[in-house]
């Protein structure tokens, strides 16, 4: 059987999940396939919290945390639930750029003040503070667990069709259109579509291959993109120790002086799991198809190292270990561009969740011929 359809996002996890819920609210058609069941801890969007911390001074990224704002706002309006907790996000130490930060953010009209060191933790004593902070009231955590669920039912309810357990097995690219094959428990299905938005995170090399040297055209040229490095990340939930302390999402910025430290250190509270912290895109390479779950053990000790000396309000020796993966461009910028019918989304290198939605308003700007994505995305940079 051959599915005439227009367009097929392929991969559900949040940037497909947002790309059905902006193009369904233009009253496109639009088909989400997702290889893997809902909620599956496979990628890279599972999980209960996500720093929404605002820590930008390029002007592309600040824009988009502007409108990031508003959408996820408008977005708990439409779906009825709360997916923004609005703790605030702290960021400290000597490096981080954060007086660019400050003044880009104060610019654009998001709220950035910097504390001494004494007075953040005063409100913040499950940390510790030795230089510069800088408390960004805007920001907080967002919840996956919820939001993809939102998108996905707020882009159904408008019409889009949601396939879980559907692989794409076949890629064909044409100029006016896409081929997919796609298979499931209902069996093998040809579906020929005027558009493609991939948004397969860690399998996204592996999409475009299959398409490459079957793209039609004058020079025959395959889809080419930066490259991507997935790599399996193994942040921890560590044990709260104490009660009282209030806890921000915080982003620990160490400069050029310490030693030990393998990148900068993000964490938040997880309710009902303690107190996530993790290193920055710094863990094994991995085959997204071929990953053992298993934390990298050096890393994991130098985690709970960092516990002992930042972070008083936890049990540095009580913590639980989680994965996900990274998908991550050489320049740690997105990749958002159209080739022929083929839109692409990939490469948010540990730092695209808050952007969700707005990455999902390009892709349907890509995907509808409204507007081109900033130039810092394009995958010809």
């Amino acid at each position: 059987m051959n599915t005439v359809l227009d367009t097929v996002v392929i991969g559900g996890g949040a940037m497909g999940s947002a790309a059905a819920w902006a193009l369904s609210r233009r009253g496109r058609q639009v088909t989400l396939v997702e290889q893997f069941g809902p909620g599956h801890k496979i990628g890279a969007s599972h999980g209960a919290t996500r720093n929404l911390n605002p820590g930008y001074h390029r002007p592309e990224y600040v824009a988009m945390l502007a409108e990031g704002l508003a959408l996820w706002d408008e977005l708990e309006q439409e779906s009825g639930k709360q997916l923004l907790a609005r703790t605030g996000i702290v960021n400290h130490g000597p490096g981080g750029d954060l007086r660019r930060v400050s003044d880009a953010l104060t610019a654009a009209g998001i709220r950035a003040e910097f504390l001494d060191p004494a007075e953040a933790h005063e409100r913040w004593r499950g940390i510790r503070f030795d230089q510069q902070v800088l408390h960004m009231p805007d920001g907080g955590q967002l919840n996956p667990e919820a939001a993809l669920p939102a998108f996905q039912r707020l882009a159904s309810a408008r019409g889009a069709e949601i396939r879980h357990h559907t692989k794409l097995v076949d890629f064909e690219v044409f100029d006016d259109g896409v081929r997919l094959t796609l298979e499931s428990a209902a069996g093998t299905e040809v579906v020929t579509a005027a558009q493609a938005v991939v948004t397969a995170g860690g399998w996204t090399e592996k999409l475009l291959e299959m398409a490459s040297g079957r793209v039609s055209g004058k020079d025959g040229a395959a889809i080419r993109i930066p490259r991507l490095r997935v790599t399996q990340e193994q942040p921890a939930h560590f044990r709260v120790a104490d009660a009282g302390a209030v806890w921000p999402g915080f982003n620990h910025y160490p400069g050029p002086d310490y030693r030990g430290w393998y990148s900068p250190v993000y964490g938040m509270q997880t309710p009902g799991e303690g107190i996530k912290a993790g290193w920055h895109g710094v863990g094994p390479v991995v085959d997204p198809d071929h990953r053992d779950f298993r934390p990298e053990p050096t890393q994991l000790a130098a985690l709970q190292d960092y516990a002992r000396q930042w972070l008083p309000g936890v049990d540095p020796d009580d913590l639980e270990a989680i994965s996900c993966t990274y998908t991550t461009t050489p320049d740690e910028d997105f990749i958002l561009d159209r080739m022929g019918p083929v839109v692409i989304g990939a490469g948010f290198s540990g730092h695209g969740f808050k952007f969700t939605p707005v990455v999902g308003r390009i892709l349907a700007d890509l995907a509808t011929g409204t507007r081109p994505a900033p130039s810092i995305f394009r995958a010809s940079r």
